[in-house]
């Protein structure tokens, strides 16, 4: 069929309509091409990384885009290797990040201090850095028990004195998991079974986070838990039940000191947004960044010159395991094996 003038004019103004609506629906899904975006997998509390990449996005400009799920966040990561879909990492567990750097999931961050971060706080290639620490420590409810009667290192925690007068988490709760990865750094697999198997017996409440036992704790159901740092001074912060002591554990000539894990970030590979990424470490690695990062959650500062927050110790003012913290990625696989082969069970059934 042969068409006249008239309709291949015709043809032509649609074809160019057809075309411009196109590009028209396109940009007002995407926005403005020019806008920089970042895309951030988050495992830590919403609140707090939703306040931080708000600033972040007020400071620099950059739309920060955030996805949250907590343990899910490594196994998406995993499924999504050949998709790459997120440019940075913002996790709770250095284990978690050092297991995606030995599986090739994470790329080297370029930095000319990193922040005045030392070396034990970063990955062999700098691929992650941890900017908070999270220290394992006892909680203790001074109407039920004096600091004296508390034990004073965590092997104390198998003694039939303490049967039943304490609580500790399920196994699979992340500061377990990394707990139990520095015990078998420090005392190997026979010794590290030995010890959940005697907690597990000894323990009288296995809850299911460490808000529970913060809680139970200070309402006088258990004399004292095993914690992280931080909840502690969450409990102070309570209208009621707050009457609550520490012990930091290990801390005798002889001891191991405590063990501590680390929240901070990692770089994703083949993330979409690398001149974003680069944005970031540089914003996050500032010392006020740093300071919202910890403060924030009530963690402690892992850089030295940052301030604690009220009543909690500096990182440098007692005895820390000094192991590096890399190692936790090690083992961090297997650990969730050994803890379920010890009896500890890693879900409140």
């Amino acid at each position: 069929m042969i068409l006249s003038k008239q309709a291949i004019k015709l043809l032509l103004i649609g074809i160019v309509l057809i075309v411009s609506f196109s590009v028209f629906g396109c940009n007002e899904a995407r926005g403005d091409e020019g806008e920089k975006e970042l895309v951030v997998y988050s495992a830590r509390n919403e609140n707090f990384v939703n306040a931080l990449l708000e600033k972040f996005e007020e400071d620099t400009g950059v739309k920060a885009m955030a996805l949250h799920g907590g343990e899910t966040i490594v196994n998406r990561l995993k499924e999504e290797s050949n998709n790459v879909q997120a440019d940075v990492f913002i996790s709770n567990d250095v284990g978690a990040l050092e297991h995606l750097r030995l599986e090739g999931l994470l790329s080297p961050i370029e930095h000319g201090d990193y922040g005045g971060i030392e070396e034990r706080y970063r990955a062999e290639d700098n691929s992650w850095i941890a900017l908070s620490a999270r220290t394992r420590v006892l909680m203790y409810n001074k109407d039920l028990i004096n600091e004296e009667d508390m034990p004073k290192n965590i092997w104390d925690l198998t003694d039939p004195q303490y049967a039943g007068e304490f609580a500790i988490t399920r196994g699979g709760n992340g500061g377990m998991i990394g707990h139990v990865s520095a015990l078998r750094n420090e005392w190997g697999d026979d010794k590290t079974r030995e010890w959940i198997i005697g907690v597990k017996d000894n323990a009288g409440g296995i809850l299911q986070g460490h808000g529970d036992i913060r809680r139970a704790v200070g309402a006088g159901e258990f004399k004292f838990g095993l914690v992280n740092n931080y909840y502690f001074h969450q409990q102070l912060q309570e209208p009621s039940d707050n009457n609550v002591g520490v012990i930091y554990p290990d801390q005798g000539p002889d001891d191991m000191g405590a063990v501590i894990n680390a929240a901070g970030f990692g770089r994703i590979e083949g993330g979409p947004n690398e001149e974003s990424l680069a944005i970031f470490v540089d914003w996050i690695l500032e010392l006020e960044n740093q300071q919202m990062f910890s403060n924030a959650s009530l963690e402690v500062p892992i850089h030295p010159e940052i301030e604690t927050v009220d009543e909690a110790v500096a990182i440098t003012d007692y005895k820390v395991q000094g192991m590096h913290l890399s190692e936790l990625g090690r083992v961090w696989e297997d650990t969730r094996r050994l803890i379920e082969e010890a009896g500890l069970d890693l879900e409140i059934r």
